[in-house]
């Protein structure tokens, strides 16, 4: 018998052994005989059977399953067997349940997997695990789908369709009868709605509910993004007509109600081609030799009316969502850059978090509350970074957003100033007490007319952003501890950060001891301080981005929630999101929970906050991800004008089927497939993150530097393909 022959049996003898702790389990207070678990199982040829019978008398002398009577077998009295979790489909096609009831994710291969897909929250068998091994199961029932909406291209057939999904880990086409292809021709990328999937067809039934263009059109790729995330890219129609209705005219009822802050000096610093503003500084010396700093955010909650069409909009959108080349709006045009967003020299509803901070960033006093001003001067980050750098107003024109250079007055120069001496006070002590400085380098694109891409260079936090960051920090901090430390607790909605996974750090510490970096894991302070001595020592090195990247990926995700844990990453015991009402949902309610709790309301509920919070992280986690397709996708677009270039690359990921490489002047990043590395038989040694060749024992290692030119640029797998440069050694 053959190597293969044998293999094969034994795979048959699994496969009916894993079957009937599957009969027998399901129903385990039942009693069956082998030929009604030969019906369950389907097992119809004869040797099948042998094999069932032998498998029975086996696990019987075992005393891995009863022998009631004579030929009637049930399960063993054992432990819960079922357990509920979300599937995570791998490349290869096979999943992992992920089950908070576990310790391990149950594999489940793409057989088992029974109709599940990725996302999905299933209920899952698990099989008696054998000695050694990972728990392997079986996917039992569909508890909640996680999606019925997916993006794919259609393929016509005389009298239906098919529809061959663009995400890897959609491993069915869906079959689309003719009367459900609406307007969608041959080649078209669309929208189908999955609607049902009979018990004996090898395909799901879907509509197209969307034609989305022509595969690798730029508009057709971007809403294809946003498609395959679920987020919208248009606002449905009643929702624009209820926006247009609103009035917003500031009134002066309103006016009266609020703190009138319009005589102060107060100003917004923002990126040069922002939309919408929602946030502004004001400053006022005092008497005493203090100075009072408000942070005024756009008053969305005045315009935003619990159980309104507008308000359900923003609520199931929980953020904007920034792509390459546009921003996908929380709220309307009227309301993000027009009635919301604080302009210079016009009047605005806001809310506020005022403070008197002495000469050394100390704070005494501090109010919130809703405001109204009026903004004196509108800067770019640019403009006022030239501000600081050089002490004076004079804005030359090649920075400037006007039209030519202008002069900003005194008062202005020295608020600036006073404001960035304060912010650096702030941000040393929360780095004295042990907060991360996560300053990764992000990668923007110069577009031209038609969202073709020129050039790529990276965005770069200065003290200009450093200034605005710190204020932003204060206001969302004191705001989180004016409720937080309230006696008895109230319900509010906190960010949290919980502390980093110990085994994450020392995969991390692995990696970075490659570099001739360690880090110090003594307590919790030489963890935070040996983690931002790290990120100093990479800046401008080859690996920066790579190390960067690893250590953001070893922290905790940050989430909303009511239950307030603290925020490890900003190293705050309180921490909330109260300064982007604009583009943040979460803030929204905050700005609601501190205006009902300023106004004497009772604590709501913590459950239905908890609910609001988890839809928002998960709305945001999303978004982040588009963002990032958003990214790759123009990254690709880029290179494929490329194609004839030699670039270094740093080794940036290394898995069995090949090395990522990111190019270290564009942080474009691709692959090198495995078999496309011809000078030997590669293997991959996870130990070593790295592949090995097997006769020549040449490794390429995470980290280590390459030459490589493009192979391969596919728009819309948003895949790009790298050979490799050999080197004169």
């Amino acid at each position: 018998m053959s190597k293969k022959q044998k293999r094969t049996k034994s795979q048959r003898k699994n496969e009916i052994t894993k079957g009937i702790f599957t009969v027998l389990e399901k129903e385990a207070n039942k009693t069956y005989n082998y030929k009604q678990i030969a019906a369950k199982l389907n097992i119809q040829d004869p040797s099948g059977r042998n094999q069932l019978i032998k498998s029975l008398v086996q696990l019987k002398e075992k005393k891995r399953i009863l022998e009631v009577s004579r030929g009637q077998y049930q399960a063993l009295a054992i432990a819960k067997t079922s357990h509920s979790g979300k599937v995570d489909i791998t490349a290869r096609g096979n999943a992992y349940i992920i089950s908070e009831e576990l310790d391990d994710d149950i594999f489940v291969p793409y057989n088992k997997l029974n109709k599940a897909f990725h996302g999905d929250i299933v209920e899952v068998y698990v099989f008696p695990r054998r000695k050694g091994k990972k728990p392997e199961g079986e996917v039992t029932r569909i508890i909640e789908r996680k999606k019925s909406e997916f993006v794919g291209i259609v393929e016509m057939q005389k009298t239906f369709a098919f529809v061959r999904p663009t995400d890897f880990r959609m491993y069915t086409d869906i079959f689309v009868p003719r009367d459900k292809i609406g307007k969608a021709q041959n080649g078209d990328k669309v929208i189908v709605t999955i609607y049902d999937w009979p018990d004996k067809t090898d395909s799901p039934f879907g509509k197209i509910t969307d034609v989305l263009g022509k595969p690798g059109e730029h508009q057709t790729e971007i809403h294809s993004i946003l498609a395959e995330y679920g987020l919208p890219y248009e606002f449905p129609a009643e929702v624009e007509r209820y926006a247009d209705t609103l009035d917003t005219t500031i009134k002066k009822e309103e006016i009266s109600k609020r703190r009138d802050m319009r005589n102060v000096l107060t100003f917004t610093i923002d990126p040069k081609d922002a939309k919408d503003f929602d946030d502004a500084l004001s400053f006022e010396p005092l008497e005493n030799g203090n100075y009072e700093i408000g942070i005024h955010i756009a008053d969305v909650s005045h315009y935003l009316l619990p159980g309104t069409i507008l308000d359900d909009e923003a609520y199931e959108r929980a953020t904007s969502v920034y792509l390459v080349d546009r921003v996908v709006p929380m709220l309307p045009e009227v309301l993000s850059n027009n009635a919301c967003s604080l302009r210079p020299h016009e009047e605005k509803y806001t809310f506020s978090a005022i403070f008197e901070l002495d000469q050394n960033a100390q704070l005494k006093g501090q109010w919130f509350g809703r405001t109204v001003i009026n903004s004196d001067e509108r800067f770019a980050y640019e403009e006022a970074q030239h501000i600081i750098e050089t002490k004076q107003g004079k804005i030359p024109s090649d920075i400037s957003i006007r039209e030519g250079a202008y002069s900003v007055s005194d008062n202005v120069v020295q608020a600036t100033l006073i404001l960035d001496r304060l912010a650096k006070i702030m941000r040393a002590a929360r780095m004295r007490s042990g907060a991360i400085s996560f300053d990764k380098v992000e990668v923007r694109f110069k577009l031209t007319e038609n969202n073709e891409p020129e050039s790529v260079y990276f965005k770069e936090a200065k003290d200009a952003n450093k200034l605005i960051e710190e204020f932003m920090l204060l206001a969302n901090r004191k705001v989180a501890e004016f409720i937080g430390k309230q006696k008895p607790t109230k319900t509010f909605v906190y960010r949290i950060h919980d502390e980093p996974d110990e085994d994450k750090l020392m995969a991390l510490n692995g990696i970075i001891s490659r570099f001739g970096h360690r880090l110090n894991f003594k307590d919790k302070k030489t963890v935070s301080d040996s983690l931002n001595k790290l990120l100093e020592d990479v800046k401008g090195k080859k690996e920066q981005n790579l190390v960067d990247t690893l250590a953001i990926r070893s922290m905790s995700k940050a989430i909303y929630t009511t239950d307030n844990i603290g925020h490890y990453g900003l190293a705050f015991t309180y921490y909330s999101h109260f300064t982007s009402p604009i583009r943040r949902y979460p803030d929204v309610i905050v700005h609601r929970l501190l205006q009902h709790y300023l106004d004497g309301g009772k604590s709501p509920k913590a459950e239905i906050y908890e609910e609001k919070c988890k839809h928002s992280s998960d709305m945001e986690n999303l978004a982040a991800n588009a963002e990032r397709d958003s990214i790759k996708y123009m990254q690709i677009k880029f290179m494929q004008d490329h194609s004839d270039r030699e670039f270094l690359g740093v080794i940036s990921g290394v898995t069995e089927w090949g090395i990522y490489v990111e190019i270290i002047e564009n942080k474009c990043e691709g692959m090198v497939r495995i078999r496309d590395i011809k000078d030997d038989y590669y293997t991959f040694d996870e130990r070593q993150y790295a592949i090995v060749g097997e006769r020549k024992k040449r490794m390429y290692q995470l980290g280590d530097e390459v030459h490589v030119m493009v192979k391969n640029t596919d728009l819309i797998k948003r895949h790009l393909d790298f050979t490799l440069v050999e080197q004169d050694l």
